[in-house]
Formats: C-alpha cells, structure tokens, sequence
C-alpha cells in the first residue's frame, strides 16, 4: 500500500500539473503580433513594354528584370505579367514593387541550368554555396507577389528521385529520359553533376577563400530553393499559385513582417527535399487561408542549425498560421529541425491536415540547442495521418539504434551534460484536436538530459492504431483525451518521465491495458476521472519503474 506521504505528494502534483500549468501557460501568453502590411503606387508597367514574350520559348529574363528596375527607381508600383507562357531564367525583385501575375499567365523558369550562377547563399540553416534562386531579394523593403497566375520552378530538371517513390512504368520512363542512375539503381540524378554531387561530402559548404569555381563540378546537384527573400521587410505573397520547385519552395530568411494569404503551394510528393513553406529566422508573420500539398514539410519553422543557427540568434518568433489545409507533406505544422536559434510565440489554428505524413510535427537532435517555446495550438483536424497525429522527437536523423520507452532496463547509461547544444521544448498549449486515422495519436521522445516539459493538451479526440507514448517527458497535463485505437496493449505507455497528469480520460472500446509505466526515472504519473469500466487490466510496471510511480482515481 502506498505511504499517505507518497500518495499526497503525488495529488498535490496532479491538482499543479492538471490545472496550475494551464493557468500559468494562459497568463503567459503574449499578445498576437501585428503584421505590417505592404502599400504600392498605382502605377503600372506590363513586361511587354520591355519585349516580353508569352510563348514559351522567348527567354524573358531581361524583360522582366529590367521592368521590375525601372518602376523601382520610378518610386514603385506594379509590373504586370498578362497572360501567356512566360519563359525565365532567375527574377530579381527590387523594392516597392509588386510582381502582379493574372490567372491566365504561367511563368516558368527554364530548365537550362547554366541559366542560374552560383552564389553564396544558404542551405537547411547553414551558409552555402548555392545555384541562384528563381526568385529572390535581399535587403529590400514592401514587395509583393500577387495575381492569380503561376510561378512554376521546373524542379524537375533539378531533383533526384528515389526509385521505391515511383511505380514501375513511372521509373521506366524516367531513366528512358536521360540523366543518370546511382551504382545501386536505387536514385535518378539529371545529370552526372548532380550524381558526382550526391557522393561528395559537405558539397555545396565553401570555406574562406573559395569561390565559386570550386563547386563547378558538382554544379546540378546544388539545387536552389524556388523563392527567397533574405533581411526583407514588409512583404506580401498572395493569391498565386507556387509550384514545382527545384528544393524548397518558399523559403523567407531573416524577414520582418510578412504576409502569406491565399496562396496554393504544390509540389509533387516524392519531390526531394519539396517543402512547402519554411520560415527561418523570422520576425512577424502572418500565414492564412492557404493550401499547400507538397513532397516535404508543409508549413515549417526554422531559425538555423547548429553552431550557425546560434551565432546568427536570430529566433522565429511573433507568427500567427491559421485556416490553411494540408494535404501531402511529411509535416502539416513542423517546427525544426534546424532550430537551433529558437522559436518563440507562435499562433497555429483552424488548420486542417489531409493525409500529413505527421499532423504537428516537433523535431530536433542534439546538438542543434536552441529553445522552442511558447507554441499555442487550437481547432485542428486530422484526417488519414499515416504516422503520428501529434510528434515530439528530440532524435530527429540519429543513426544506428534509437532509444525507445523500456529498452534500456538496468543498462548504465552515459548521459551528456547541458551545454548551449542541448535543444529544448517547452511551453506548448494544445487545445481542440480531432484526429480520424493515424498510426499513433501522440508520441514523444525527448533526451534523458532535457525532457520535452511544460506540454498542456485539452480536448483531444483521437482515432488511431495505437494510443499514447511518452518518452522522457516531465510536467504534462493531458484533460479530455478521447482515445479509440485498435492496438492497446497498452493504451497509455510512460517511460522515465514524472510529472504527467491524465484528467478524464476516455478509451473507447475494450482495452487491454490502460498504463504501463517503465524506467526507473518515472515518478508522480496521476489519472483523474478515467473512465475504466471496459478496460482488462489497469497498470503493469516495468524496467524499474515503482507502483509508487502511478496514482489512479
């Protein structure tokens, strides 16, 4: 029987962790940020009055440059893309213009890739020898994108494609195309480049004193993101359709005020590296009403990796992301995992996701450090997730052997000290989410030397193949969690964490078995108000963890 002592300490947790942190998280919550928004002149210039042409095959690169310089240094205002077929190679965007593209104009950006130079630039959180992006800005002030037309990368002639992404007449057709086939047969490059590219190592990461002759001879596989704006402030991205990018699609870097709005963002979905939008680095965003269906993370929150990332410091912070619909990406809503200068104060809502990889996707590893916090979630709907409704994993990319709940038994573990490395989650409030279909309804992994901590989910409704999974985690409050699963053997597992609190669970169904708790670590696990009438068996304890560990009223 457990001591009066014990039994005490642990409700006194349950009556903190179930309602105090809930309060606290609230009071803590900022105010939603206010976005800046763009203003143009009237004026107008068509990039026909440059000697555009919208037939496919006239290059129009000087054309529309030069239209954007002109009404620039007029003082700004429109350049008009009519309707056509508008070839380019990369667009410069100047300040105060706006890139107005009509419904019925397509520009397309040439598949020849000498079109596009190497140039200093960026790659997944890390600076970087890159080709020229198809659109980009630096420093600039109030530009915009708008219309109804589409801005179409050409990825193709850029991406590999990984064979078991294809069927076999699709494959078939691809290698007949030209380029090349990897020693394995197992990856399609465009080109020997992008081959030799692939099996160097670092490529693409120059060092003092090299330019960009160095990396000629890996030239195709340094593929650019589709749309770039770096140290931008007041821009607008809005009613177009952004597709078919060489890597990722949209990608801000270091931006001030910026608006997404009704955008449709696509990609095909074995698109290598294919995000859909990655906001890195910056500062007052607002992303609304948008579809996105891509080959890699939908909506993405990145603020650089590793030692960069934290020498540049810059967090993502102040972003408010809401009725958007997600349909394939490996993420709906990610963060990581290149975070490694922070998120902060961040709004996801009214969002649906439509057959995600993963629902909210939280990813980062060691090494990365960099504090994520302050993230509020409300009224998502998940429909057909393959994977994990709601993830946290603090082993994103680890080789070899992963540390799953209750494997490392008595085994003496070497466990890494704190350091400026060490990456954190902590502060997230998770409100009204519906998940139909998912192989997991809520998984976290975090690191024994820094739990995932501070995680509130109220009125979660979850159908899934299996339940629950928590993994070094500390200070959880979970409130009306309704759980239907196939797989319940057992229905909640908690391995090495403390502090967890469950408030009117509700299995439906028969279950088999409610909680195990393993690890020696785990302590102060409290559950008020299930409902246990169908459920087979209670507890079970494994790996060193006590009965102590576990309270159920």
């Amino acid at each position: 029987m457990m001591q009066k002592k014990q039994y005490i300490k642990i409700i006194y947790t349950a009556i903190l962790l179930g309602w105090g942190s809930v309060c606290t998280l609230k009071a803590q919550e900022p105010a939603l940020p206010i976005v800046q928004q763009v203003s143009f002149p009237k004026d107008t210039l068509q990039i026909t009055d440059f000697g555009a042409k919208g037939d496919g095959q006239f290059i129009n690169t000087a054309s529309i440059n030069k239209a954007i310089t002109t009404i620039s240094e007029k003082g700004g205002g429109v350049v008009l893309i009519p309707g056509g077929l508008w070839l380019t190679g990369p667009i410069e965007m100047k300040s105060n213009v706006n890139l107005h593209i009509q419904r019925d104009a397509i520009v397309l950006f040439t598949d020849d890739l000498g079109a596009y130079e190497l140039v200093e630039s960026n790659w997944e959180g890390e600076p970087a020898w890159r080709n020229q992006n198809p659109i980009s800005g630096k420093n600039l002030e109030n530009i915009a994108i708008t219309g109804a037309g589409v801005i179409d990368g050409n990825g193709g002639a850029w991406r590999m494609v990984k064979r078991d992404k294809m069927t076999d007449s699709q494959w078939k057709k691809l290698v007949a195309s030209g380029g090349v086939v990897d020693e394995a047969g197992k990856i399609w490059y465009p080109s020997e480049s992008s081959l030799h590219g692939a099996t160097t190592q670092n490529t693409g990461k120059g060092h003092a004193g090299q330019t960009a002759a160095d990396f000629m001879d890996v030239k195709d596989f340094l593929r650019p993101n589709l749309l770039v704006f770096t140290s931008c402030k007041r821009i607008l991205l809005e009613g177009v359709t952004i597709q078919n990018s060489p890597a990722w699609n949209i990608h801000p870097l270091m931006c001030e005020d910026l608006t997404v709005r009704n955008l449709m963002v696509r990609n095909p979905w074995y698109g290598q590296n294919g995000d859909g939008l990655d906001i890195e680095s910056c500062k007052n965003v607002l992303v609304e009403n948008s579809t996105f269906d891509v080959g890699d993370d939908a909506i993405c929150i990145k603020s650089g990796r590793d030692q960069a990332g934290r020498d540049r410091g810059m967090p993502t912070e102040n972003v408010i992301i809401r009725n958007n619909i997600v349909y394939h990406g490996h993420g709906g809503f990610v963060i990581g995992s290149e975070m490694s200068g922070g998120a902060r104060n961040i709004w996801v809502q009214d969002c649906s996701f439509i057959g995600t990889d993963i629902g909210l996707r939280f990813k980062t590893t060691r090494g990365r450090g960099g504090v994520v916090e302050n993230i509020f979630i409300n009224n998502i709907n998940m429909v057909g997730i393959p994977g994990e409704a709601i993830l946290f994993d603090m082993y994103y990319g680890m080789k070899g052997p992963l540390p799953k709940a209750g494997e490392q038994g008595d085994a003496v573990v070497e466990i890494p000290a704190v350091t400026a490395e060490t990456p954190r989650f902590q502060n997230f409030v998770m409100r009204n989410i519906n998940v139909n279909g998912a192989e997991k309804g809520i998984f976290f992994r975090g690191l024994p030397e820094m739990a995932i901590k501070n995680i509130v989910i109220e009125q979660a409704h979850i159908t899934a193949k299996k339940g629950v999974e928590l993994i070094e985690a500390s200070g959880i409050a979970v409130k009306g969690l309704t759980l239907n699963v196939k797989e319940s053997n057992p229905l909640v597992h908690i391995d090495n964490s403390e502090n967890i609190v469950f408030t009117d669970l509700k299995p439906v169904g028969d279950i088999d078995l409610l909680v195990r708790a393993s690890g020696k670590s785990t302590q102060n696990i409290v559950l008020t108000g299930a409902k246990v009438e169908e459920v087979k068996k209670i507890s079970e304890f494994t790996n060193g963890a006590s009965e102590e560990a576990l309270v159920i009223k």
